[in-house]
């Protein structure tokens, strides 16, 4: 197939259900596979776990129900699991991919979500647990808007139990996010974010490490990590005051604590570092003793346990779509029976709950006239779920080059925002306010500079090290980064600081030693000389504007938009279609 059909998106979708004319390349796809199977990376995950069943039903009700649970010979417990909510209040466009195409469907809410968790809690009253695994109160407008605050109360109401925080908790500095986590209702736990402002020891955890609970008379204990890499993938300053370490230096011996002298029957890691960290963690002899390792960051979708060689990895998606159910037999102190499902936050299926929809009124009222604004339309579905270049990322570095006379725009590979999808009746999609905030969160200043040829060369193989690392630990949570003005050609098995085939900027091959103006938003606490990670770049300067005052300038102008993904960046050795950063693995993004 010709490059420029692979990179045509389909202006023909729907809302519900809809199907993209754009299909998943099953010949790139397998070769990409066969590449890193060749690489020894599919030996991190063993094969699919006998006895697990995913979306098959209430299978904690026929569990609850089961003979020897009835007879009192052995009790159950369930762990209802969700993460990376991104403060999505609203039912919303949700990507899948059915045989190999792109469907969008209704999912997510809060009050829809609240209704799922009441009714797989009324499953096993007396012995579930509702666990978050971190990015809850940034991605959204009134989340930006209250700096997570007004997101609280909606926490508290769907009744958590136990929560972690996420790399993006920090968005809003240190002591926003102590006061925001502080006023949950839930435990919380980390054991790998320390204070780093004041004269304390190292061991000055900023939330309790570790949680012990007792469920159907079995003792379980969790452990908390965080991505030790937060500073350096989001802005500095929003981490200042707080240090951050890797589990391996003190997993060990919290795990060696929870089994031997709390006597924990079970040991459960809740982790935000990434599906590769994670499964690279669960391959760790440090994590020996761990059961299960809850993780998020990446909003992957883990259908089926992936085993490593010390502990299972799940991860439960994003946005509010999906909750992650496990449940476990036990008698005697043994599990008999386990059983894990994805589920999905269907809207058909459950009603929204009443008490939620006005406390999610009430916390959006002071922001909603702001927040429903429309500023703009798309004709063609604004998605974020492909690894390697997104329609949606296309719109925001097109406008940044509209705006500026520059060579080269760049933009982070972010994850966090669901689709949005035209009306089938219209064609058109209205771009709002509240939309812009979840596209982008933070609305930094435009920073401006130079760099050479060789600089913006030697910066590309690092941000392509960041997601397609052969060592797990070095991989970011984000997706490649975004661009206009350049054209891209790597290959993502040629390891590290070889990837980069070619790079064309507006249209003529790169010049290793000429001087390129390039622009992106600035990262608080960066040095003034720092650009999107690329350092040492020449006449540092802000332009006095920020992101979202571009992005409503250029949709006032423009609309409708329709961006696609038009092959800016183009892997020689992977689909143009990757949905995930472990495709060489068995495991697939669905």
């Amino acid at each position: 197939m010709h490059k420029d059909q692979l990179h045509q998106e389909s202006e023909d979708c729907q809302c519900s259900g809809c199907h993209s004319n754009l299909p998943i390349s099953d010949s790139s796809r397998r070769n990409f596979i066969k590449q890193s199977a060749a690489l020894g990376l599919s030996s991190l995950v063993g094969p699919k776990l006998a006895g697990f069943v995913e979306n098959s039903g209430n299978v904690g009700e026929k569990l609850s129900s089961s003979p020897t649970v009835r007879a009192g010979k052995a009790k159950h417990f369930t762990l209802l699991h969700t993460a990376d909510i991104h403060a999505q209040l609203y039912t919303h466009d949700e990507f899948f991919l059915e045989k190999d195409r792109a469907v969008y469907k209704k999912r997510g809410g809060f009050a829809v979500l609240k209704t799922m968790l009441d009714s797989l809690r009324k499953e096993n009253p007396a012995n579930t647990l509702l666990i978050d695994g971190g990015d809850c109160f940034q991605g959204g407008g009134v989340a930006a808007m209250s700096e997570g605050a007004a997101i609280v109360p909606l926490v508290n109401n769907m009744g958590y139990d136990l929560v972690l925080p996420g790399n993006w908790e920090v968005v809003y500095g240190k002591e926003a996010m102590l006061r925001d986590l502080g006023a949950y209702q839930a435990q919380k736990i980390c054991a790998n974010m320390f204070h780093a402002d004041k004269d304390t020891s190292f061991d000055d955890f900023l939330y309790p490490p570790y949680w012990i609970k007792t469920l159907a008379g079995f003792k379980i204990g969790f452990i908390g990590y965080n991505d030790p890499l937060t500073p350096i993938r989001q802005s500095p300053a929003y981490s200042a005051g707080i240090q951050f370490t890797k589990p391996v230096v003190n997993a060990a011996k919290i795990i060696k604590y929870l089994r031997e002298y709390e006597k924990c029957q079970m040991v459960f890691v809740l982790s935000h570092m990434g599906l590769a960290q994670q499964i690279d963690l669960a391959n760790q002899s440090f994590i020996e003793g761990v059961d299960y390792i809850l993780g998020a960051d990446t909003h992957e979708r883990v259908r089926q346990p992936l085993q490593g060689k010390y502990a299972k990895v799940t991860e439960p998606g994003a946005f509010g779509s999906f909750v992650a159910k496990l449940d476990f037999v036990v008698e005697n102190g043994v599990v008999k029976d386990q059983n894990y499902q994805l589920l999905d936050v269907d809207p058909e299926r459950y009603k929204p709950d009443e008490g939620m929809s006005r406390l999610v009124e009430e916390a959006r009222a002071p922001y909603s006239k702001q927040l429903d604004k429309v500023i703009g339309q798309s004709k063609t579905p604004l998605v974020r779920y492909y690894v390697i270049e997104n329609p949606m990322d296309n719109l925001v570095t097109d406008a940044l080059m509209w705006k500026f006379p520059i060579d080269v725009v760049l933009s982070n590979g972010f994850r966090f925002c669901p689709p949005l999808i035209p009306d089938p009746k219209t064609g058109l999609a209205d771009i709002t306010n509240d939309y812009l905030w979840s596209m982008l969160p933070v609305d930094s200043e435009v920073k401006q500079g130079e760099a050479t040829g060789k600089q913006i060369w030697d910066w590309m193989e690092k941000e392509l090290n960041n997601v397609f690392a052969v060592e797990p630990a070095e991989r970011f949570g984000g997706w490649v980064v975004r661009f206009q003005g350049m054209k891209l050609k790597f290959s993502v098995f040629k390891g590290k600081g070889k990837r980069v085939e070619s790079i064309e900027i507006q249209g003529n091959p790169i010049v290793m030693d000429k001087l390129y103006s390039i622009l992106a938003c600035e990262r608080e606490g960066d040095p003034i000389d720092t650009l999107c990670r690329m350092v040492k770049i020449k006449s540092p300067h802000m332009v006095g504007v920020t992101l979202h005052q571009v992005m409503r300038e250029y949709l006032a102008v423009h609309s409708p938009v329709s961006p696609k993904v038009d092959g800016r960046a183009i892997a020689l050795d992977a689909p143009h279609d990757l949905l995930s950063q472990l495709d060489g693995y068995p495991y697939t993004f669905t």
